[in-house]
Parts: structure tokens; C-alpha cells; sequence
């Protein structure tokens, strides 16, 4: 993986633990709304952390594939993964 694995790790560490919280909230009956306020800020860090890895994987695998025959696909592997991210 290029992208900083600390930085990565911690983010993933902390939507961890946002997700067991919000868990714990559905356990206690909690109201809909902040469940719901809880779920998209665990969703919004995740996509933030999607996004730093697919930033580094274009700036390093990917231009480290441009010389080679693997360029075209790495380029379409990255966009396939962009589109995804798009859709959420």
C-alpha cells in the first residue's frame, strides 16, 4: 500500500470505534436521528480514508505503471474504484 499506513490505520481505528458506539446506541434504543447523525460521520471519515488510499495508489502504482504495459490497467482499475466511490 502507498498511502500513509498510520494515518490509514488511525482513521480505520476510529470509524472502529464510531461503529461500536453506534451499536451500542441501537443496543440502548437510542433516538433514529443521532443513530443516524452517528452513521453518516463513520461513513464520511471512511470515504475520506477511501480516498487518501486511492489518492496515493494513483500517484504512486499507477504512475509507476505508466511506462509499462500495465498502465491501461491500472488506470481502468482505478477508475472502476472512482466510479464506486462515486456512488455512495
Amino acid at each position: 500500500m502507498k498511502a500513509d499506513r498510520d494515518s490509514v490505520t488511525r482513521k480505520i481505528r476510529i470509524a472502529k470505534g464510531q461503529l461500536e458506539g453506534i451499536l451500542r446506541m441501537i443496543d440502548e434504543d437510542r433516538y433514529c436521528i443521532d443513530i443516524a447523525t452517528q452513521l453518516m460521520a463513520a461513513s464520511s471519515l471512511l470515504r475520506k480514508t477511501t480516498q487518501e488510499v486511492l489518492e496515493a495508489h494513483i500517484r504512486g502504482c499507477v504512475r509507476e505503471s505508466l511506462s509499462s504495459d500495465d498502465a491501461e490497467t491500472k488506470v481502468e482499475e482505478a477508475l472502476a474504484v472512482l466510479e464506486k466511490l462515486a456512488e455512495l
